[in-house]
Formats: structure tokens, sequence, C-alpha cells
């Protein structure tokens, strides 16, 4: 408390710094309160300025008639009980974390660890001077939503938190931490929105944060792609999360984090998640160490081990050992000692933890019972590290509120934080420091295994303060001798993009160069094709360009006899060619058949030996072949469709240019529908159109218009499949600048009212032109007469009278000559505007998609024929394919695997000895009595729940199941492949499970009879064979199995009797198997023998049936006779009630 006084034109100002203190129950706030009416302070300012705050309250009041010495009298009063009682202020920490619902993290025994600390600050006249220490433990629920709500009714318990765990709600603690001025020290807090001084002034780390650990280590071993593995948990889940989004803040490439749970679908999900991801090199385990107790962890590396992840590509790091000191000297970890398979797999882990020197934990601990400052019955495994993390970090904060004192400063939070810098003092087990700026400076050590052998052993050592890694001399031992492959340093450079190495600039010049590498290469690929093109045109086996070299015109009168003359015969009918007018393809000749065919009269010749038709193209100077043209032959060499008549080549030799195609032998369809020999009825028809519907369709899909569509451009061929041809006729007309000519009126009736209008409708053409065409063809197969046929006007009247409707001029077509539907669609594809024309895909409403050519008609009645017969033979094929597998599976049964597989093949099965087995023999207690108290089929019932149970149970363990006669049960493990010594554990597994699940099995005709069984087991040599032709077993043979037989007989109910071999096996295997002796048993041919009775194991967990006491005289065959009596009764009974309805 400080006070001034400043006199001023006879009036006085007086500055008093509060300060909390206490007299008795009374606070120094009050006797304040009490003087204000003296010194002139009215209540409403010293509510305005609450106790703690480190402002000041100015009071105005008149001078006193005495003068300025009583105002000093009342301040020196005023303080003398705060400074009486300033050595007995109380400082409580919370140490908040989820002590109640995480068990691992109440082995860090918080209670015990405060309690220590704050005895040790109190008894530390350096650090208690004016202040006791007290604590309070607060329990973090382990959901984070429910520890955040926790969170905030916490702000009265305690002056300052250390904590929280859960990183999940760090960020919002340490707010309100601020808000509160209350510091929030915390060891586990890894988000990196907290190193924001100017947001959180009330923050502070009593260890480094995990992330500086592991950026060192990336950095050393350039390991920069991350892959994050947590438990479930919300407080892992939140820290994978976390330490994600810091090391990403970082630039480093955390591409995977996932959870899992202990269910080993979810584990092997995980790991694969992982292993599909590219170039991770290291994978953090956000989740209890193994080494400590983590259940989950342990899982995880096996799974790792069995899916090939610790072959050296990955190196996994557990994240909990960042946040204590773990010890590695002189310690023996029993996960490591007693599993072989987590020793294997723990060869790819590196463990990093807080180096203790050689004052490790345990010593320290260990140091702490003997003065007595632990309970002595606390042990050791009992203890997680993380005792001494709490330890520690409580002595942080002490320290902190040392250094405010001695600056004379209020012990706010923002003070605490900013006085934790430059600090240093011994901990629990290690060093501590801080740096100028309140950051730990402790080390850390990287423990490394060799995957054979248990110990930790040291190899590097993380200099925080120095920011670097560096080796002890002892070398990593990485799974296979090859550490995970090192990326490239720019991850690891402040503000560089990384781009694997390369310069960005160096990315954006290689870029460009391959930019115009591939500009480049296009244009020279441009000119190389156009000439190859070009080539192509004239030479090759495809060429184009067609000469008299290349074709034989012929005369189709001729027979085909006739046709094939050799090629010297044809040479001698060849002249040179003269002026003669074209003919169609029903009069190809000019002159009669006999005279000899030439390209001046004759269309059709043999190219490549099959039959082709030439379409002449005007008379004209036809020098050079445009690139245009090239471009349409092209594309008319590439139209290929069952539908399209295929486009052979052109012809172009003595001044003759034709589009040469296939010869379709029907003729076109305007020749066949006027051919009154040929009967058309619908289905025909139909067939017709929907070939040229199909045609179209394709030209259309393939940007090609036809232009030119009625029904002479149709053709036929033997097989009734109409084609399209003369596709592309327009464009070369165009492309070679051919002179114009006016088509005639007839020529024009199949065209589209729009391309009427154009000057040139000859040359124009578009795809719903086509469409029109196609409603005029229609027309024409539908009636069988030339468009417009019923229209009694010429055809210039009718190309008149559609270039300038309305009114419409369309083909009339009565509904006698079509169904509905046709005529329907005949009006939408004449329809005047263009763009209401169906499209192509609609025309399969034709005939309801289905096909209707002749020959596809029959086609289809024998693919149905065929189909049947296939499926026919498919179901008979699968219906004995099952009953292959039910017969095999049926004989896997009977007999062992590799026994079934050689009978199958008809081979022998030879006997084989086995020199150590171990085989059980179990029975039903007093069966004979249950069974004389019992329906047949209540017997068989009762063996059939109670056998299905025990097979149930032999599924999970390596054991073969041998026989079973009456309520005998008979298993084997170490045959038919042998299982080293192994045999005794799965056997004795298998037993204690089937001994639990006896417990509480019940039978259905008699739930109050308990089903108590006898386990003999008995390991031994043995010999095992096939026995009989008829109906083969696998049978055992030799003393073995009578001796497990006298081991069963010789037993008791609810006990599992071993012989001195089998319990001399389980004891060497050291896996917690829990044997008891029996003493002395006479066993049949053997005499007295020492046998023993298997009681549990450590790891086992179910609970097992109480054996039953023996009572002499009041046994029936093993049960107890009351139990026989009450059953009677109550079957008596029920048959009376049921007797009496």
């Amino acid at each position: 408390m400080y006070g001034s006084i400043v006199d001023s034109t006879g009036d006085c100002y007086v500055t008093v710094f509060l300060g909390r203190c206490r007299w008795g129950q009374t606070e120094g706030y009050f006797y304040l309160h009490s003087m204000s009416a003296m010194i002139g302070l009215s209540p409403h300012m010293m509510n305005d300025h609450p106790i703690g705050e480190n402002k000041p309250i100015q009071a105005k009041f008149p001078s006193p008639p005495h003068g300025a010495w009583l105002l000093w009298f009342l301040l020196a009063s005023l303080s003398v009980p705060c400074a009486a009682r300033s050595t007995s202020t109380v400082f409580k920490v919370g140490v908040v974390g989820p002590w109640k619902c995480d068990p691992l993290f109440a082995k860090a025994l918080p209670q015990t660890a405060a309690q220590l600390a704050v005895e040790r600050i109190n008894n530390d006249p350096s650090l208690s001077l004016g202040t006791t220490f007290e604590y309070v433990i607060i329990d973090e629920d382990c959901q984070t939503s429910m520890a955040l709500k926790g969170f905030l009714g916490h702000y009265a318990r305690a002056n300052a938190f250390l904590g929280p765990v859960n990183p999940g709600y760090c960020d919002a603690a340490s707010l309100l931490a601020n808000n509160w001025n209350k510091a929030l020290f915390s060891w586990t807090c890894v988000n990196y929105e907290l190193d924001d001084r100017s947001r959180h002034l009330t923050f502070a780390r009593t260890v480094p944060s995990p992330t500086w650990v592991l950026l060192s280590l990336v950095r050393h071993f350039r390991w920069a792609h991350i892959g994050i593995i947590s438990s479930a948990e919300d407080v892992w889940v939140d820290t994978g999360s976390k330490v994600a989004d810091a090391l990403r803040s970082y630039g480093l490439p955390v591409t995977t984090v996932v959870s899992t749970d202990k269910d080993p679908a979810s584990i092997r999900l995980a790991l694969t998640r992982v292993k599909r991801a590219e170039n991770i090199r290291m994978v953090i385990l956000c989740m209890h160490s193994v080494l400590i107790g983590g259940h989950i962890q342990r899982l995880l590396l096996e799974t790792a081990l069995d899916m090939h992840l610790t072959d050296g590509s990955l190196v996994f790091i557990p994240y909990d050992t960042l946040l204590y000191s773990l010890p590695y000297r002189d310690v023996r970890y029993p996960a490591l000692i007693n599993n072989g398979k987590l020793r294997r797999a723990y060869d790819a882990v590196l463990t990093v933890t807080m180096d203790s020197e050689e004052n490790s934990f345990y010593k320290a601990y260990q140091k702490t019972v003997n003065v007595g400052g632990v309970p002595r019955h606390i042990k050791l495994h009992q203890i997680s590290p993380l005792f001494g993390t709490i330890y520690s970090s409580i002595l942080f904060m002490a320290n902190a509120l040392q250094n405010v004192r001695d600056a004379g400063e209020w012990r706010s939070g923002a003070n605490l934080v900013r006085h934790s810098r430059n600090m240093a003092f011994y901990g629990f087990s290690q060093r501590v420091r801080t740096n100028g700026s309140g950051a730990s400076l402790l080390k850390y050590v990287v423990l490394d295994t060799d995957g054979q052998s248990w110990p930790l052993l040291p190899t590097h050592c993380v200099d925080l303060e120095a920011g670097m890694v560096m080796s002890l001399g002892r070398s990593i031992h990485f799974p296979g001798g090859v550490q995970p492959s090192p990326d490239s340093s720019c991850w690891f450079i402040p503000g560089t993009l990384c781009t694997g190495g390369v310069d960005p600039f160096h990315l954006i010049i290689v870029f460009l160069c391959i930019l115009l590498t591939i500009i480049f290469s296009s244009g020279l690929y441009y000119c190389i094709r156009r000439r190859i093109n070009q080539i192509s045109l004239v030479r090759g086996p495809d060429k184009i360009m067609l000469t008299l070299a290349d074709v034989i015109f012929i005369n189709p009168s001729l027979s085909n006899k006739k046709l094939s003359l050799d090629e010297s015969k044809v040479g001698d009918m060849r002249r040179k060619p003269s002026d003669t007018d074209r003919q169609s393809l029903s009069t190809p000749f000019s002159d009669s058949t006999v005279t000899p065919a030439t390209y001046a009269n004759s269309n059709i010749a043999i190219f490549e030996g099959d039959w082709a038709w030439m379409k002449r193209l005007p008379s004209g100077n036809f020098k050079a072949i445009t690139p245009q043209t090239s471009d349409v032959f092209e594309l008319m060499k590439d139209i290929r469709h069952e539908n399209v008549n295929l486009f052979l080549g052109f012809f172009l030799d003595c001044g003759v240019f034709g589009i040469m195609t296939e010869y379709c032998s029907r003729s076109s369809l305007q020749d066949l529908l006027s051919n009154s020999d040929v009967k058309l009825d619908w289905m025909f028809k139909t067939s017709l159109l929907l070939d040229l519907i199909k045609g179209m369709k394709y030209l259309h899909h393939r940007g090609v218009c036809h232009g030119r569509l009625k029904s002479r451009n149709c053709v036929v061929d033997g097989r009734f499949v109409l084609k399209l041809t003369d596709y592309g006729y327009n464009k070369i007309l165009m492309a070679q600048r051919f002179p114009y000519e006016d088509p005639s009126a007839e020529e024009l009736l199949w065209t589209a009212p729009e391309i009427l209008r154009s000057p040139h409708p000859g040359l124009c053409g578009t795809q719903l032109g086509d469409v029109y065409s196609f409603a005029i063809i229609m027309q024409e197969v539908v009636l069988r007469g030339p468009p417009f046929c019923m229209l009694d006007l010429s055809a210039e009247d009718v190309i008149q009278k559609v270039r300038n409707s309305p009114p419409l001029c369309r083909p009339v077509v009565s509904p006698d000559h079509a169904p509905l539907e046709c005529i329907q669609l005949m009006k939408q594809c004449w329809n005047e505007q263009a763009d209401r024309r169906p499209l192509t895909i609609s025309f399969k409403n034709i005939n309801k998609g289905r096909k209707t050519n002749i020959i596809d008609s029959m086609l289809r009645m024998l693919e149905q024929y065929s189909s049947n017969l296939e499926e026919l033979i498919r179901e008979r094929t699968e219906e004995l394919e099952i009953e292959k597998l039910k017969t095999e599976k049926l004989l896997t049964q009977m007999l062992p695997p590799s026994v079934a597989d050689v009978l199958k093949v008809g081979g022998t099965v030879e006997p084989e000895h086995f020199e150590n087995v171990t085989l059980y023999f179990s029975d039903i207690v007093g069966f004979t009595t249950i069974s004389a108290n019992s329906e047949p089929i209540e017997v068989v019932d009762l063996l059939n729940d109670l056998y299905t149970l025990f097979d149930a149970i032999i599924g999970n363990h390596d054991v073969y199941k041998v026989e079973t006669i009456g309520d005998a049960y008979m298993v084997a493990s170490g045959l038919p492949v042998p299982n080293g010594n192994r045999h005794a554990a799965e056997i004795s597994s298998m037993a204690l499970d089937i001994l639990s699940a006896v417990g509480t099995f019940k039978m259905r005709h008699m739930p109050d009879v308990p089903v108590r069984i006898r386990i003999g087991l008995h390991s031994g040599p043995c010999v095992a064979g096939v026995v009989g032709l008829t109906m083969p077993r696998y049978c055992l043979f030799g003393d073995t199995v009578n001796t497990a037989s006298r081991m069963e007989s010789t037993g008791m109910p609810y006990r599992i009797h071993l012989s001195h071999s089998t319990a001399k096996i389980l004891v060497d295997l050291r896996e917690g198997y829990q044997v008891q002796l029996r003493g002395k048993t006479e066993l049949k041919g053997k005499g007295m023998e020492e046998t023993y009775w298997l009681v549990g194991r450590d790891s086992f967990t179910k609970p097992l049936p109480v054996p039953p006491e023996l009572k002499s005289g009041k046994m029936a065959h093993g049960l107890q006779m009351e139990e026989i009596n009450r059953h009677k009764r109550k079957k008596a009974e029920q048959q009376l009630a049921k007797k009496n309805k």
C-alpha cells in the first residue's frame, strides 16, 4: 500500500494504491471503505476500483484544520494490518486434467505430485516468503465441450491454473484466463495460436511445445511428409488435429490425420489410409504410449507389423512421451520384454522424451519414497512419468510468482507470465530453464531399439536452445538397414514455396520451355500430318485418289464367270475415254450390254476384288486437291457404319471425277419402292425406315449433315439393309469450287422450306433439314409413291408452295396406310419451324425401340434359344459347384484340410509321428443322471447346444477338434500342423474360454440343473493317421491319449486338470498362466503322479465358475441329489398342472 499527498491551492489529493490483505476474517478493503468518510472517498468511488486492480483512487477533499499530518497518520495506521499479515497470503493452484475419466492420466497421481510440490515450496524460504501455496485438483471431462463448460465454473476456485490437458479448448481457456487476469500454465497445449502474446497475455508453457521438438527432428532427418494417427478419445483427437495445424503452420505437408479405437478393423483402416497416402515418412501416434500401458498403441504397432509397415519405409513417433521424462537407464519395460511381436514392431519407433540426465524419474521417485514423501505401497509401475511433469510445473509457477514479488508487482496473471523468463531451478528429476522469451529449454533425447532386444538406447539429443539435433555416438537402427528417404530441404526454409527442391523461377522457365516445345511440336506435327495425308491420298494401302490402275470397270449384266477374266483380258477391254452421258444406277450403259465396259459408259467397277459404285461429279477443271477437300476425304474415310455406305476413294483420271462407294445390288430405295414385284409389308417398311434413322443418327453424331437426303441416295444391299450414300457430296463441290448448277424441281422435293429460301438450295444443308427430308422419305415408304404424289401439282408448283408458306403444303397420308404414331412422327418431322422437329433419338419410338430387320428377327430368335441354353448350362454348372463346395466343406470338417486334400486326389495318407502335442479331454459331470431324467431328443439338444458353443470357441485358437463320443469332447493342438511349444498355451487358453462359457450355460429342458464339466490336459508325443476306407477318420494313437483321458476322468467339476508335462510347458512359456499344485493323484496304469490345476491367466478377465463342494453320499454320478430332486419335483408339478387342464 502506498499513499501520497499533494497540496494545491488549499486542496489535497490522496492517491491510494490498494492491495488485498487479510485481518482475521476481514479484508483491508473494508477498512478503507469505512475510512472513506474521513478522507472524502465516497462508497461508489471505492466500488469503481475493486481490490486487486493496479489502479489509483483519487479523492479530493478540503484541507483539514490540523494540517496534512492527519492524512499521513491515517495512511500509516491503515497500512499496519496489511503489513502485519502480508506473510500469510494464500496462492491456490488449480491442477486441471482428466484424472477420473482416463485411467492412464490418473496414474500420474496429480494429488500426490501437487502435495509434494506445495510442501517443497512452503518449506523453501526463498519461494514461500509472504505466500502460502495451496492446490486444488480440478477434474476435466473427457469430452471437449463438457470440459470447456466445466472450466467456466472454476473461476473462483484458484488464483492460477495448471492445465488444461485437452488442447481442444486451450485457446478458449486462455482467453477466459486472460479475461479473469489469472495465469494459465500448460504442459499439453500445442495450439500454435497461443504463441501470440498480444492475445494470450496470461498463458505460458511449463515445457517446450512438442511441435518445436518434432520440427527439430523432421528438419534434421528431412522428413517433411507426416501422417498422424490418434486414438478415438476427444483429448487425443483434438491433440492430433492441433499438432497437424501447428506443423502445417510451418509449411509442412501433414497429409493424413485419422483416429482409431481398439477395434482391429478400425486400426487396419487407419493404417491403410496412411499406407495409401503418398510420400509419408513419419507417423505421429497421439495416444498413450505402450510403455506406460497404452493398449491401442500396442495393437496399432502389431497390426503395422502384419501390414509390413515397419519395414523401414515409415518411422513412428509416440507423442505423449514428449510431455514427460521417460526413464530408460536400467529400466525394464514388460511390454517389450514379454511380447516378441511388439518388440519387432517397436524397431520402427523412435521414442523422444525429456532427458533427465543421470537422475531418472524412477530414481527421483524412489528417493521421495525413501524420505516418506510418498506412501510406500505405491509401486513404480503404478506411476506415470507425468507425475514429474506436474510436480515441475507447479515449481515453475512458484518461481514465477517469486520473481513477481521480487519486482514489487501485483501477482496478476499477466505479471506471472511475464516474470517466467530467464528462470532456472531443479524440478522433479531434471533441471528446468527458460530463455528471455519465457520458453522452456529442456533437453530431449531420442531412444531406439534394435528390434531384437528390449533396452531403449539413446542415439541423439535435441537441444532446443541451439535449435539442433546432435548425435550421441550411436546410430539409429532402422528396419531393413535403410531409413525413410529424405524430402527436399526447401520444406524447412521459411518463406520458400517448396516444389520438391526446384526453384519456382526455374519452374516457370521450364514451364515456358515446355509450352514453347508443345506449340512447336504441335505445329511440326500439323505440318507432318498434312504432308502424310497428302502422300496417303495417292500412295499406300489406304490411298484415296484412285486411277484406272486401281479399278476395273465392268458390265454388271455379265455372269460371274465372265467377271473373273484375268487381268490381261480385262486390259484388252480398256480403251481411251470419250464423252458420254452419265447413266443412272438402273441403266449403267449407254450402248448394248455386249459393249465392253469402260469408265465412259459404266458406273460399276471392281476395286480390291469387290464391286464398287462411282458417283460422277460435274465436269470441270479439277487441277489439284485443296486442303479443305483433303479434310473432307479424311472425314469420309473415317465414317464406318452398317447403315452408311462405305467411302472407298475418289476417282480422278482422264478428266472423269467420281466418288467411289460400295455397290449395293438392290439398287436405291426409290427403285425398290417403284418395283411392284417386291412385296413390302409393314415390318419390311419399318425395317428400312429404322435403318435410315440409324444411318442418319450416326452421321449427325459425327457432326455431319447429309444435305442431299432423298430416296435416290438411300441404297439397299443384298441383305435388304438400307445405307445412306452421297454424304459429303456438297462439301466436295464447295471445297473444289465446282461451278454451281441449279438443281431441278424434282431434285428439291425433299428439301426443307428454310433451305429452299436460301440463294443456293442445292449446296446448303442442316441436320434439321435432314429431319425434314426423312419425313418426305417416310411418306414415300408408307404410300410407295413419289413425294407429294397425292397432290395434283407439278414439281415446280409444289416447290413454290413449300417455299412461300403459309398456307402449308405437305403430303397427306391416310391413317389407313400407317399407324397413328408413325403419322404423328411424320408431321413432327416436316414442321415448318425447324427447332420443333424432333431429335434423332426420339425416332426409336417408330417401333418401340425393337429391331425389325427380317434377318435380324431370325437371328434374334436363334440368339434367344442360344441364351436360354447357355443360361440352363450355367445354372447346372453353378449347382454342381455349390454341391462340390458343400462336399469339400463337409470333408474338411471331418478331416484336417491337408489330409482331405490328399484323399481327394486319391492319395494315401501315411501315419505321422508328432514329438509333442497337447490333448484336451472333457466330459459332462453327471451325464448319466441327466440322460436318465431326460427325453432322448432333449439329450440330443443338450449335446448340440453345448458342442456348438465349444466349436465357436475353438475357432479362435490354433487347435484341431478330433472327435466327440457321447458327452466326451476331444481337441488337440500341435497337429496336423506343428506349432512349436504353442500347443500347450493354445489348449490352455481354449480350456479357460470353454470353462468360462460353461459357467453360464443353461440346458433348455433343465435350466435349474447346472452343467458342470471336467477338463483334462496332457502333453506328449503321439501318432496320427487316417483309419478306414468307407468312413475314414483321423485318429490319434499313443500313451499321450490315454494319459489325457485319465487326467479328465480323475479331474473335478469346473476344474482344468493338468499333467506335469503340460504344467511345465506353461510355466516355461512365462505368459502368465496360473498353475496350482493339486498333489499326488493316482492315474490308472501310471501310479501316483503329481498333477496341477489351471486356475487362470494374468490377461484373462472372463469370470470362471466356482467349483462345487462335493458332499459324500449325496451325489448321483457327480451331480448333487438335491439338484436332481428339485428338477424332478418341478417336472412333476408341470405334468400335474398340464393334466389338470
